[in-house]
């Protein structure tokens, strides 16, 4: 496959999450859209390019794991989930519904193919970490990935679990930064400015990539980057956009917790794409 033709693909996929991201928030009434669009990229080119997994046997050993350190954005991992055979889709119209598998946060003991139960920002790194360690002292070679927001990273267990990766030289550990600039009280900068984000990572021992985060192409080189990299774990600063694809979305600090409503549903899957809607 020519790298046109997978930038096409994955781009369908990142399309799909979108939709599905847009229609579960918008049946439930409840939900986080925006930071779920600023991720769909990424969260598309992990499940259907980069991650070694099998949706049948989801507790597969030598698989690859994902953990969703920002658990408020489970829509997109859900939709991934679904889209990849983890569980039917239908299951997605009932995201925060009474007796739900899919809450507004992953449950690892409910839903397939989820490693982690996340929702307390900060504690996803650490986590990822602990799984890291462990494959390397059981000699496996998956990797971890693991999705941090940008608001996420004024936590302080974020810079001790920084730390931590770099003393242990868990190379097998690829962090990557939502960094679309908003969380629910405003701008990051006016809450805690966390920059020089990219100078931060690189002191405290990590290899750092920079990338555009709705950029397939350039994901999947920074992926590939990775893998390369030893003695040290990698952290790709990936500038994205609150709400992405949906113009009433975009860099919308109100749709970091706010599903839009039925009408506001509509519109955004005409935007993208979406006829019988």
């Amino acid at each position: 496959m020519s790298r046109s033709e997978l930038r096409k693909r994955i781009e369908e996929k990142s399309l799909i999450l979108r939709r599905d991201i847009i229609r579960m928030t918008g049946e439930a009434g409840s939900g986080h859209p925006g930071g779920s669009l600023s991720a769909a990229d990424i969260v598309s080119t992990l499940y259907f390019y980069q991650l070694r997994h099998r949706p049948a046997e989801p507790k597969w050993r030598e698989r690859d794991r994902f953990v969703l350190s920002k658990g408020h954005v489970a829509p997109v991992l859900y939709a991934a989930l679904a889209e990849s055979g983890y569980f039917s889709r239908d299951i997605l119209w009932t995201l925060r519904k009474m007796g739900s598998i899919l809450q507004g946060h992953p449950d690892m003991k409910k839903v397939p193919g989820v490693e982690i139960s996340s929702g307390s920002l900060g504690q996803g790194l650490a986590v990822a970490n602990g799984i890291a360690l462990g494959g390397k002292l059981d000699q496996l070679d998956y990797r971890v990935y693991v999705l941090i927001g940008d608001g996420e990273s004024q936590e302080g267990i974020v810079w001790e679990a920084a730390m931590f990766a770099a003393h242990y030289k868990l190379d097998n550990v690829t962090a990557i930064l939502d960094y679309n600039g908003l969380q629910i009280d405003g701008t990051v900068s006016e809450v805690m400015e966390i920059r020089p984000i990219v100078d931060k990572w690189r002191a405290f021992g990590w290899h750092v990539i920079e990338i555009d985060g709705h950029n397939v192409l350039a994901i999947i080189d920074a992926f590939a980057e990775a893998n390369t990299i030893k003695e040290k774990p990698t952290m790709i600063v990936a500038h994205t956009v609150k709400g992405k694809g949906v113009s009433f979305m975009e860099n919308a600090i109100d749709f970091h917790g706010k599903a839009p409503t039925k009408e506001q549903m509509k519109e955004a899957l005409k935007e993208l794409g979406e006829v019988d809607c």
